[in-house]
């Protein structure tokens, strides 16, 4: 069977001296595994087409339980990302969430979409990397049934007006009255300001996700927040996010005698 597919390659692993496995993210079908007979022989834009990161144009032929490739065309490659090591680990950890959280063979038009807005967000410097790490953490993990609870205080039921405390095991907050008795020892402090910016990225329309400006003190709280709830869902190492703090660090100072 012959299916036609726009998608982005979000893993690539190479078999052997010529042939190429790819995984894709597909609007329709989630998560695709396919092969690819040559593709590290194939030269133009059949190469590029199957790159890390790449969004392009497949024709795919099913035969009983395997996927190859027929064609790919690349629609748009990210340049940018190529020539920027930190904006590409970035990315590239984006790709390992896409893998660790959407199934394979289930529609993926949300996930599709939010990489792909993102990803053009961090070719063309559009908003700050903080930022845009945290919309994607946090709003993948809402697609993928992950949504903590920020309507009200998960002990007296409250709707908070300042900052809150989120507790990022159980995916609930606290109101500042009530975290010391109920809070698990992970609690996190969240401003206010960050705690509006987290109902933003959970609750608004697609269209208004990136609608929203924080200083960079509350950016890299965000930052920080949203990662401590994902990694307390996944529960698994992801070694792309930890190179990418590795790219963050600067280089230690060497000491003069």
């Amino acid at each position: 069977m012959q299916l036609t597919v726009d998608a982005l390659v979000v893993r690539v692993r190479n078999m052997d001296e010529l042939d190429r496995l790819v995984v894709l993210l597909t609007a329709d079908r989630g998560l695709v595994t396919a092969y690819m007979k040559g593709a590290r022989r194939t030269k133009g834009a059949s190469a590029s087409a199957t790159e890390l990161l790449s969004y392009s144009h497949f024709v795919l032929f099913q035969n009983r339980d395997r996927t190859f490739v027929d064609r790919a065309e690349p629609n748009r490659l990210f340049f940018a990302l190529r020539q920027d090591m930190e904006a590409l680990s970035l990315a590239t950890y984006f790709c390992q969430l896409l893998t660790e959280l959407v199934p394979e063979g289930e529609p993926g038009d949300g996930p599709l979409r939010l990489a792909l807005n993102c990803l053009h967000c961090l070719d063309k410097k559009q908003l700050e990397r903080p930022q845009i790490k945290a919309i994607f953490e946090l709003r993948l993990l809402t697609m993928a049934g992950y949504m903590p609870d920020l309507v009200a205080c998960a002990r007296c039921g409250c709707a908070p007006e300042e900052g809150v405390w989120f507790d990022p095991g159980q995916g609930v907050i606290y109101c500042p009255g009530c975290h010391d008795d109920a809070a698990g020892p992970g609690a996190i402090p969240v401003s206010a300001g960050v705690f509006t910016a987290m109902r933003h990225i959970l609750y608004s329309d697609f269209e208004k996700l990136f609608a929203f400006r924080l200083s960079p003190q509350s950016l890299e709280e965000l930052q920080r927040v949203s990662e401590a709830y994902l990694l307390a869902r996944v529960e698994r190492v992801l070694p792309a996010l930890d190179f990418y703090k590795t790219i963050l660090q600067p280089p230690a100072k060497k000491e003069t005698p």
